[in-house]
């Protein structure tokens, strides 16, 4: 092996003797090692001592080490070099798309390339797995969440929201379970829900299955109209607003505080709940203190506030943070949610809390935000002026020439391998605007987004193609 390639050679320092009562004693250095991976002391390429030394240093018989490196193995930390060692792995897996369509059709966070997530993901199994109770792991958890995740949840909803009581908080498997939850218990069916004209397609998909009737209330470049949404307070007498104050999707759209302000006055005025569904928040870094804010300075209406870390880490976590208003009991959302879901995965939900309490999930969102700048600044460089965009969002919404129907662009990028989503999929009525929502962190690459975007933007400077008729 030449110079510029020779790994690393054995780092001792993160060995320490092992303790009695601390759980079998591989167990106790697989822990060591995966602790030592977590905190940067071992890195990628860096060679684990040989099994018969770290054997005689730390006192224990050769099968003990040994079995300590196979569950090291088995959680892919580890490289086997046969007589040259054991390593600390530097593989990072890719995936590719499988038919080579570019997909900026779903809002998801990039899938970061680089040592951080996946050192983060083994980490956090890793901890979840020695240490975790396996009564939390494997038994059935019904309720609103063990003590330790609900005081994860409330450390992250900090920056939003200040101090939040954990009591408060409902732990749900994704926004979606909470969503439909709220709307089983706050609202009753043929009851009138107010949303703005675009609003978010899960959304819309519960109320029309729970027969809950969608009214839009008109909006500007602020979000909803305060004028507005009095008219149909008064016309609807409707059982919830429901609101994405910050970088609204589609829209992308971010309100004032003054406008968040003016919205609760109305609700408080009528007497009328908000649901406010915040996934972004974290990630825009600019955005006024949340609506629910409010609501500790007066009386008013009660704002049903959700947090989830599908838009803004992974939605593979499957975890959301519903904090309930003080007013309003938690038992019938609880009630709710073991219908139609029972329960988070308690996996995945412990995962999130090591990543909350580490301080892994803030970095990782650090790098999230970095690579979306990145992203929305190629989208940017690409596209027409017409699309817009936060600088650390998710999505552009680009409004399309009168040359092409949304339906006909939809289809027409579909043949050329590039997936992307029509405005009518937010629609709450038929009034629809002629445009497209792009997704940029679903390309795994960004060269590939790259490929995608200057796809979309010749699209969009061409005529669109004549239909061709066979007539018989």
């Amino acid at each position: 092996m030449s110079a510029a390639k020779r790994p690393r050679s054995s780092n001792l320092s993160w060995v320490h003797p092992l303790e009695s009562g601390a759980g079998p004693r591989y167990m106790q250095i697989a822990r060591q090692i995966a602790g030592a991976v977590e905190g940067g002391v071992l890195r990628p390429g860096d060679r684990l001592p040989p099994q018969r030394e770290l054997a005689q240093l730390l006192k224990v018989d050769l099968t003990t080490v040994t079995r300590a490196y196979s569950e090291i193995r088995l959680l892919g930390l580890l490289d086997a070099q046969g007589s040259g060692g054991s390593y600390i792995t530097s593989r990072i897996s890719t995936v590719e798309p499988a038919d080579g369509a570019i997909d900026v059709s779903m809002n998801a966070p990039p899938l970061l390339a680089g040592p951080l997530p996946v050192r983060l993901q083994r980490a956090a199994s890793t901890h979840v797995a020695y240490r975790a109770s396996e009564d939390v792991l494997m038994s059935y958890q019904v309720g609103a969440g063990t003590k330790a995740d609900r005081d994860a949840g409330a450390l992250w909803l900090k920056p939003m929201l200040g101090r939040v009581d954990g009591q408060q908080i409902i732990v749900c498997p994704g926004a979606q379970s909470a969503l439909a939850a709220l709307l089983l218990t706050q609202t009753r069916e043929g009851d009138t829900v107010v949303a703005e004209p675009l609003t978010y397609p899960g959304f819309l998909a519960a109320a029309r299955l729970f027969r809950r009737n969608v009214a839009p209330v008109v909006s500007d470049a602020q979000g909803m109209r305060p004028d507005a949404l009095e008219a149909a307070c008064i016309k609807h007498r409707p059982g919830l607003i429901y609101l994405t104050p910050t970088i609204k999707n589609p829209t992308a759209t971010t309100m004032t505080e003054q406008r968040r302000r003016d919205i609760y006055a109305i609700a408080t005025r009528y007497g009328v709940g908000i649901v406010e569904d915040d996934p972004y928040w974290l990630l825009a870094g600019d955005a006024p203190p949340p609506i629910a804010t409010l609501m500790g300075r007066s009386r008013g209406s009660p704002v049903f506030y959700i947090s989830t870390l599908s838009k803004c880490l992974s939605p593979g976590l499957r975890t959301a943070y519903l904090v309930m208003p003080p007013s309003r009991p938690i038992a019938p959302v609880l009630d709710a949610l073991r219908c139609m879901v029972l329960m988070p995965a308690g996996w995945m939900t412990a995962m999130a809390t090591q990543w909350i309490q580490s301080g892994g999930a803030l970095k990782l969102l650090g790098a999230i935000r970095e690579e979306l700048a990145a992203r929305q600044h190629l989208a940017a460089s690409i596209l027409p002026e017409a699309a817009v965009g936060h600088p650390y969002g998710l999505h552009r919404w680009l409004p399309l020439p009168s040359s092409w129907d949304q339906f006909r662009l939809v289809q027409f990028a579909r043949e050329q391998g590039l997936d992307v989503t029509a405005s009518y999929a937010f629609a709450v009525s038929e009034t629809v605007p002629n445009a497209v929502r792009i997704s940029l962190g679903g390309a795994v690459e960004r060269v590939v987004l790259d490929a995608g975007l200057r796809r979309l933007a010749a699209m969009w400077s061409d005529s669109a193609p004549q239909r061709s008729f066979n007539v018989m």
